[in-house]
């Protein structure tokens, strides 16, 4: 049976006091939204609709690149009236499962669970039990079989003592949807009409309503403020810590480390405080990350060791290389097994050779460096001329003095060698020595200026 998943996207999230959408404040780096369509995807859902309203077209700019079908909830009338708008759209045949933007950790694995168990009764719902449901919708059952949900608002103060609540997942035949959602009455306290009505149609066409609980509370806690977004990063990142603990990396601390995307780890990687993964990164066995490093979208091969406060960003490492601390690796920047890059070197768009080093204050942009090289502290490869960008080319076991100026485009062939202080503008041939500097003068007793006081 095919399955289809519905988004309510269509609230501003006033409490959020921002000009960005709610379902667009960022959770793990992931707008909320982007989440719940990762997840749908994850199901692999045939038809992905996302009902969009306040800043519908910040939020379809947002996920342009995706597959989606938009429906504009053009006045927020409920959730009933939400699914409503999605009835041109929807299939008749097949699943929907019913979804909310501001709900991003709902696990698949709950999900799946629920398509299971609605199957066969045509209509099903995620509830959590809560020691103060105050606010929520109660699930009112009779002999353990779910009879309604009721509104806070509108519960007596005998539902009010229930502690199942609605969280707002459903999972719901679309020939049901398409009979009951014309159907819904915005007669209650609010004014609105309510999704949970389907509930009480659905026991009047006598069928019984199947429910799952998460494994997992966090997994359908909302987000309506920045507290409560806060907090939900912190119980995410908490998860996140602890799926990986379970894999075998030692967290020094998993209350101080951040994973804002997705992480493939081998056995003994040890990662200290304060570091932040983000997009895509694979660390392979026994690398070490030192503390307050950001690492983005790249991959480090075994026996690396990453010092503290160093940053990578779309980078390939090889392995047992040493880096940093307070070393930047930014995009294309390729390092061969057990290169050596040490404290404020930069490199960028580059390759560099088996064995290398380059070890203090330099900035390696658009080079090829060969193997068993060795860059002085304080070189630079003067790449850009400030219309383009030239390369460096440097050839196998060279040795280029402290402070030295590379200008691209130029070769330094195998074995050479560059004096320190030099600028090279040429060629350097194989095994050759290269110096290129002024003169040095002297002047004996030389007086310095004296300050003049007015």
């Amino acid at each position: 049976m095919s399955t289809s998943v519905i988004i309510l996207a269509a609230g501003k999230g006033t409490r959020m006091r921002s000009n960005l959408p709610k379902v667009l404040q960022p959770l793990a780096g992931r707008p909320l939204l982007g989440h719940v369509i990762e997840t749908a995807k994850k199901l692999n859902a045939e038809n992905i609709i996302t009902i969009f309203g306040h800043a519908g077209n910040l939020v379809q700019q947002a996920f342009s690149h995706e597959n989606i079908q938009w429906v504009e909830q053009k006045e927020q009338l409920g959730t009933g009236h939400a699914v409503k708008v999605t009835l041109p759209v929807l299939p008749t045949e097949g699943v929907s499962l019913i979804l909310s933007g501001d709900v991003p950790c709902i696990n698949p694995t709950t999900l799946e669970k629920l398509l299971s168990v609605s199957r066969e009764t045509g209509i099903g719902l995620v509830t959590l039990t809560l020691d103060d449901a105050t606010g929520y919708g109660r699930i009112v059952r009779h002999n353990n079989k779910i009879q309604a949900i009721v509104e806070h608002k509108d519960a007596s103060d005998e539902q009010r003592q229930i502690k199942e609540i609605n969280t707002g997942i459903y999972c719901v035949n679309n020939a049901k949807l398409h009979e009951w959602l014309p159907k819904i009455s915005n007669e209650n306290a609010q004014g609105e009409y309510y999704l949970t009505d389907i509930v009480a149609m659905a026991i009047e066409d006598g069928l019984e309503v199947a429910s799952v609980e998460p494994e997992l509370a966090f997994e359908v806690e909302g987000v309506n403020d920045r507290i409560q977004l806060a907090a939900l990063e912190r119980e995410f990142q908490r998860y996140q810590a602890q799926q990986l603990m379970k894999q075998g990396v030692h967290l020094i601390d998993p209350q101080r480390f951040d994973l804002r995307g997705e992480l493939l780890v081998g056995q003994d990687v040890c990662i200290d405080i304060n570091v932040i993964i983000e997009g895509h990164c694979e660390f392979g066995n026994n690398v070490q990350i030192g503390a307050g490093c950001i690492i983005k979208n790249t991959k480090i091969a075994a026996g690396t060791v990453v010092k503290p406060y160093s940053i990578f960003e779309d980078a390939n490492v090889g392995e047992n290389t040493a880096i940093g601390p307070f070393a930047r690796l930014r995009p294309g920047t390729h390092l061969a097994n057990e290169v050596h890059i040490g404290n404020f070197v930069e490199v960028k768009n580059s390759n560099i050779g088996l064995g290398s080093k380059a070890n203090h204050f330099t900035y390696l942009g658009d080079a090829e460096v060969g193997a068993g090289s060795n860059i002085g502290a304080g070189t630079i490869t003067c790449n850009y001329d400030g219309a383009n960008k030239f390369k460096t080319i440097i050839g196998d076991h060279a040795f280029i003095g402290s402070n030295s100026s590379l200008v691209a485009p130029v070769v330094i062939a195998n074995g050479a060698t560059v004096g320190a202080g030099s600028t090279i503008t040429r060629d350097v041939a194989e095994n050759s020595l290269a110096v290129e500097r002024s003169k040095q003068f002297s002047k004996e007793n030389y007086q310095r200026p004296e300050k003049v006081n007015k």
